[in-house]
């Protein structure tokens, strides 16, 4: 059943809501750069770690000391949860790491944010961004594992983060739009259609179905709840969640709603771009937020090629979410939920 358009504002303010040409004019919005002394710490404490003798995804705050750093960390998790919903860590030296060092320090900042998430059905919470060779048209393919367009979405988690460890030789282009700011334009141009996004549109689990659940979602791509718009978005999955018998059919209305979604996502009104070096670490708050990365071309040597650690977190003091999200994310446990689990997940964290 749709939501009714009065029980929607007639516009969302806040740091959430910005127009993505602001963004980019003013950097210090959303990037912030390590000191040495930062880096110093960082590496000390992973050094510490490793001498633990223990696993990677097992790495908690507790066990990564950071007196120093861990002051911006817990105002980086209040921008995430209450701000603009972005930050960029630059700076980290990855190249002299090697990939269990960068593992280490990039796991350990996201114990001190929240906890780590599973992020598919191998019950891995240290995920791989790059391209495997898969298909983007095979229905059980996830975009992140090819070389293609993205496209404006949403992952299974209250935030992404992004260690980026090699970049592509041309393209992979990171871009991100506030999920408020379209909500905003489509409030005032075609409420009509805005409605439609609250329907229990259909979404695909490309295969990784937790035990007694359906191949698809039905969690709509907007929700107002508790005062505030949640956003779900994958357009792919949405399209390719048609082919289920069971699956809400979209109407004219819905494809007409879903394409004005995307156009205004892909507005340079609207979304800022960046492209993410070699160190970088990105930090997206999934709520509010969407991101989105173009097609890249790689480098001919497999070593060379574009490589990004991932992260999926949970944070604590972030907002309820509506109960059709336990369809996803299982438990709504502020700080334990999210993730992608199936009877055979186990968690762990490949470092390679």
């Amino acid at each position: 059943m749709s939501i009714d358009l009065s029980e929607l504002p007639d516009r969302i303010t806040g740091p959430g809501a910005w127009a993505g040409p602001e963004m980019a004019a003013d950097p210090e919005r959303w990037l912030a750069t390590l000191a040495l002394e930062d880096i110093a710490e960082l590496e000390g404490a992973a050094m510490h770690y490793l001498s633990l003798g223990r696993d990677v995804g097992e790495i908690t705050a507790a066990a990564f000391p950071l007196p120093r750093f861990g002051a911006h960390l817990a105002v980086l998790r209040e921008k995430l949860l209450h701000g603009v919903g972005v930050e960029v860590l630059r700076g980290l030296p990855v190249a002299g790491y090697d990939q269990r060092m960068a593992a280490t320090i990039f796991c350990g900042i996201g114990a001190h944010l929240g906890s780590a998430r599973s992020q598919n059905a191998a019950g891995h919470i240290l995920g791989h961004v790059r391209d495997t060779g898969a298909r983007a048209d095979d229905p059980k393919t996830r975009i992140y594992q090819t070389s293609a367009r993205q496209s404006f979405h949403t992952d299974s988690a209250d935030v992404v983060g992004l260690l980026c460890l090699k970049t592509a030789r041309e393209g992979g282009t990171s871009l991100l739009v506030s999920a408020e700011s379209i909500y905003n334009v489509m409030r005032a141009r075609r409420p009509d259609l805005l409605v439609r996004l609250f329907d229990p549109i259909a979404t695909d689990r490309r295969g990784e179905v937790p035990e007694g659940a359906k191949p698809y979602m039905e969690i709509p791509p907007l929700s107002w709840h508790g005062g505030k718009l949640t956003v779900f978005y994958q357009r792919q999955y949405i399209d390719s969640a048609q082919r289920f018998e069971g699956a809400m059919r979209l109407t004219p209305d819905h494809v007409a709603a879903l394409d004005m979604f995307d156009a205004l996502a892909n507005d340079p009104a609207l979304h800022f771009e960046m492209q993410l070096q070699p160190g970088d670490m990105q930090f997206v708050y999934n709520h509010a937020q969407l991101h989105d990365r173009t097609g890249f071309t790689d480098w001919p040597d497999p070593k060379d090629r574009r490589h990004l650690l991932r992260l999926w977190l949970s944070l604590p003091g972030d907002r309820e979410l509506p109960p059709v999200f336990a369809e996803r994310y299982g438990s709504l446990e502020v700080g334990q939920r999210g993730g992608i689990i199936t009877p055979e997940t186990r968690l762990h964290a490949p470092l390679d």
